[in-house]
Parts: structure tokens; C-alpha cells; sequence
């Protein structure tokens, strides 16, 4: 009798973050899964805000556990931690954990004595694609590392400071606050001026004189945005207000290189209607998006309000700023104004265009147990991990063409939805429940659906129904998507229609198409 070659027989896709077969536990004390040292340090990566501490895990723990990962993989599997590293700051876009990690990298290679893979000075240059990063990287290594910085570091630093140094950048990131100045940078990395940007050699010679004769120091005469920003600068304060009210006033702050940050601080004084109104067309969509409630409060008028609004909902300007959704989440909480709720709305609709439309039906279960609620996103975000859940299993189930929307925790409800609806509309019908009983969420509320999706922590309680997978038959694909990153996984994945995922940007749920349509999903940067 056949046992497996039948009709049915098809191969199974597999994914990428695997289980060993070892069983541990949650913190909970469920019974929990381990993942391969790459599968858990990607889960880690992706949700890890570096400092900040989980309710399971300190920070400082955290932490540990990302750079012994690092280490250890970065001599044992180069090319993959070095592909992982240039994603998270990539399209990852997750600035701290890459940076930590190209250190951590770098470090584990020289004290082994290994030379495969990439090189050092490539990893250190991939991660830094912000003028403010090199400071950054170099502040990071000699806090645990001390002051003796290796060559492939420099030359790394170095690379990234000839890309990213121009005079806007110098006015922005190069402040007293900085403990690593750029003229510290190029003291220390001896950077030649790009051979297509010859106007760097006095742009470097004037940072190495801003950080040691800062009262002599003046901008080269080759350089119009410093040379505007000196302009303004030696103004007597009580003239400056005037030309922010003058006709042109914005432009000329704009060519001068003057940010919104640095403008309270020039004209000595409050941010007014005035000066909000000058300074807005050449701010950045995401400042805009974080200044809101001060437009408001300064009074900005309805038409200026307007070109705001239609900035932030702009699609393309949404790509490019590629900002996780829960921004726009956390702006709509915070904006008092009812003119910001609807461009709010359409951003965070686009900044989740890539959550697949499902065929079929589709049970979506939503974590809203209490270790969700206590971990926020970030130490500058008031955004926690219950809301982030909520926001992406909202959006893939108003995009599925039938899909059941479940909150669980000690208990589990239906959330209630109708197609078209918007994401900021359907969370407002989120709760709080508790304590963490997957198993019988999914016990209690599938109903032969074609796919189950779960978005958690995956630190459920210890339950006598066991694995919350096992309540769904073995030819049913069930899909976990881990936002903590915590060692222990709720469920065995890797293959046997078992996935587990992780991350905060849409992007990733490209994966549930791929491995529906029985390919292999990849690792993000290998695709």
C-alpha cells in the first residue's frame, strides 16, 4: 500500500527560519521550539530596538544575545551575516541593530583571525548611509572597545564619510551635542576628497576648522549653502525674524541649509505661525508627519495645512521615506486636528502596499495579551507591540478576499469588520486581554480556512492543548509572525506548511505568495 507516492503527493516549499528539534520553553513556561542560530538572530535583528528592554528580556540581555549572534556567525557563515547586515540598514531600514552589528562583525573576524567572506571595510561601509552614522559607528566602537580603532574600521569609515559628507549635512550633524565631530572623523580616517567631488577638500578643511578654531573658522567661498548659512548667522537676532516674514524668506532658509530643529535656536525665540509656514516646504514628509500637533498649535493656515496633507498622503513620498506604518499610527494618535485623520489614513494605506491579497479563507489571529502591551517599539515611540500586531493582521485581513479577524489573549473575540473599511477604523475595536492562550484561540475559531496567519510574540502560556499549530490539519499552512524576537518559537517551522516570519515592514509578507505558490522563500537579501 502506498504511503506517500499519491495523488496528493507535491513537494512542500520551505522557509528560512528553521527549527533545530530541540524543545525548550517560553518564559511563560509553554512548551517552545528553538530556532538555528540564523533563523533566531534574524527574529532578533528585525524586532530589536537596541536598549530596549522587553517584558521577558532586559535590554542589556537583549543585546548580549544579538551580539553573540553576530559573533558567532560572522565566522562561521560571513557571506549570509554579511548580507544580513546590509539589508537591516537597507531596505530593513533599522539604523542601531546594523551598526552594532557591523562592529560586532568586524570585532569576532579580527580576534579569530579569519579573512573569508567579505571583507571587514566593505560590511563597516554598508551599514552607514546617513552623513550622522560614521560618528555613530566610531562612538559605538571604542565604548566597547576602547580608543584603538583597527584599519578595516578606518577605511570602512572612511568610504562612508567620502559618500555621505556635503555642506548640508555638515550643518545638520555636526553639532556640540556629537561626542565624535566629522572633523574627529577625518582626523582619525585621513579621508581624500571623492575623485568626482573636488569641492570636498575644502568642505573637510573647513570641518577640521569648525571642530578646533571654531571662533576663526570660516566656510570656503566654493560652498553657496555654508556660505548663505554665515550669512544668516552673523544677522543680530532682532533682525532675524524679519526674514522669515519677508517675501522669499523660505527659500532663503532653505538654500541656506536651515532645518526646522535649528530654526527656534536662530531666530532666539518661540516657532511661530511665521516662522512654521517659512520652514515647511523644505522639510522632510516625516518631519512633517512628528510636527503636526505643532502646526496646530502655532496656527498654520488652511492652505498651508493643505500642501502638509497632500505631502504626507503622496504615495511616492510615502515609498521614500520608508517609514514602518506604525508612524502614521502613532501621528494619528497624537495629531489633535480632525484635518490630519484622513491624509493620515491614505499613508498608512500606502505604507502598506505590499500586504498580499489573499484568495480563499483566511483566519487571522491578532496577539493582544499583556507582554504586547508592555514592550513598546522603541524608547522615542509610545507605539507598543499589541498595536503593531494589530495594524498588520488588520491590513492583511481587509485585503483577503474572505478572512475571519480574531484578538486573542487569556480569551479570544472576533473583531468585526466590512471590506473597505479603514485599518485606523478597525483598531480602534482592539482590547486588552490578558494573558496568552494561543492554542486555544486557534482551537476555538478554525473553521477549515484555507491559511492561518498569527501575529504574536509567540510567548504563550503552558496549555494542555499544546502547540497552537497542531489544532490546524498538517496540509494547512499556518504563518507566525514573531514582533519580539524572543529565543523560543511557539511552533516548529521551517517546513511541513509550519512558518515563522519576523519584522516590522510590510514587505515581508511577500513570502506567504512565494511559498503558496510552492517556491522556496529566500532570505529578503538573497531573493
Amino acid at each position: 500500500m502506498a504511503r506517500f507516492n499519491i495523488r496528493a503527493a507535491r513537494a512542500q516549499p520551505t522557509s528560512r527560519i528553521t527549527s533545530t528539534g530541540r524543545v525548550l520553553r517560553t518564559y511563560e513556561g509553554g512548551r517552545g521550539h528553538e530556532r538555528d542560530p540564523r533563523s533566531e538572530l534574524f527574529l532578533l535583528a528585525v524586532s530589536n530596538f537596541v536598549s530596549q528592554r522587553t517584558f521577558y528580556e532586559t535590554g542589556a540581555d537583549r543585546d548580549d544575545r544579538f551580539a553573540a549572534l553576530v559573533r558567532e556567525l560572522a565566522v562561521t557563515d560571513p557571506s549570509w551575516t554579511a548580507g544580513l547586515l546590509g539589508w537591516l540598514r537597507g531596505e530593513g531600514n533599522l539604523r542601531t541593530a546594523s551598526i552594532v552589528g557591523a562592529v560586532e562583525y568586524v570585532k569576532a573576524r579580527l580576534d579569530a583571525g579569519v579573512t573569508d567572506g567579505p571583507a571587514n571595510r566593505q560590511v563597516v561601509s554598508s551599514v552607514l548611509q546617513r552623513p550622522d552614522e560614521p560618528g555613530e559607528l566610531l562612538a559605538y566602537w571604542t565604548s566597547a572597545y576602547g580608543r584603538s580603532v583597527p584599519k578595516p574600521v578606518k577605511r570602512g569609515l572612511a568610504d562612508a564619510v567620502r559618500r555621505l559628507y556635503h555642506g548640508k549635512a555638515l550643518l545638520k550633524y555636526d553639532t556640540a551635542s556629537r561626542g565624535y565631530r566629522f572633523g574627529d572623523l577625518l582626523n582619525l580616517v585621513h579621508a581624500a576628497p571623492h575623485p568626482d567631488k573636488p569641492w570636498q577638500g575644502d568642505l573637510f578643511q573647513y570641518a577640521l576648522d569648525r571642530r578646533h578654531n571654531p571662533d576663526t573658522a570660516v566656510p570656503p567661498a566654493s560652498n553657496s549653502v555654508l556660505m548663505a548659512h554665515r550669512e544668516l548667522m552673523v544677522l543680530p537676532v532682532e533682525q532675524r525674524r524679519a526674514v522669515v516674514t519677508a517675501p522669499g524668506g523660505g527659500e532663503r532658509l532653505a538654500a541656506a541649509g536651515m532645518t526646522w530643529e535649528a530654526l527656534a535656536g536662530w531666530l532666539q525665540g518661540p516657532m511661530d505661525k511665521a516662522a512654521w509656514e517659512a520652514v515647511i516646504p523644505s522639510m522632510g514628509a516625516m518631519a512633517l508627519v512628528r510636527n503636526l500637533r505643532n502646526f496646530d498649535e502655532a496656527g498654520v493656515s488652511d492652505e498651508v495645512a493643505a500642501q502638509v496633507a497632500a505631502r504626507i498622503s503622496d504615495p511616492d513620498q510615502v515609498a521614500r521615506s520608508r517609514q514602518f506604518p506604525f508612524r502614521y499610527l502613532t501621528a494619528h494618535q497624537h495629531a489633535p486636528s480632525l484635518r490630519w485623520s484622513y491624509p493620515l489614513e491614505r499613508a498608512l494605506g500606502h505604507s502598506l502596499a505590499n500586504v498580499p491579497a489573499l484568495p480563499g479563507r483566511t483566519l487571522v489571529l491578532v496577539d493582544r495579551s499583556g507582554s504586547m502591551f508592555y514592550s513598546r517599539l522603541s524608547d522615542r515611540s509610545e507605539l507598543n507591540r499589541a498595536d503593531a500586531a494589530a495594524v498588520f493582521g488588520t491590513a492583511l485581513a481587509l485585503r483577503a478576499a474572505d478572512a475571519d479577524l480574531v484578538e486573542f489573549g487569556t480569551g479570544s473575540n472576533e473583531v468585526r469588520f466590512r471590506t473597505g473599511e479603514s485599518v485606523l477604523k478597525v483598531l480602534g475595536r482592539f482590547g486588552d486581554l490578558g494573558g496568552t492562550d494561543t492554542a486555544a484561540a486557534v482551537l476555538r475559531h478554525y473553521r477549515k480556512h484555507d491559511r492561518v496567519l498569527i501575529v504574536t510574540d509567540e510567548q504563550y502560556v503552558h496549555s494542555h492543548h499544546g502547540d497552537p499549530t497542531e489544532q490546524v490539519p498538517p496540509h494547512v499552512p499556518v504563518y507566525t509572525w514573531n514582533l519580539a524576537g524572543y529565543r523560543a518559537g511557539h511552533s516548529p517551522s521551517g517546513r511541513g506548511n509550519r512558518h515563522t516570519f519576523g519584522g516590522l515592514t510590510d514587505a515581508a509578507f511577500r513570502m506567504v505568495s512565494l511559498l503558496e505558490r510552492g517556491e522556496d522563500g529566500l532570505w529578503p537579501w538573497l531573493e
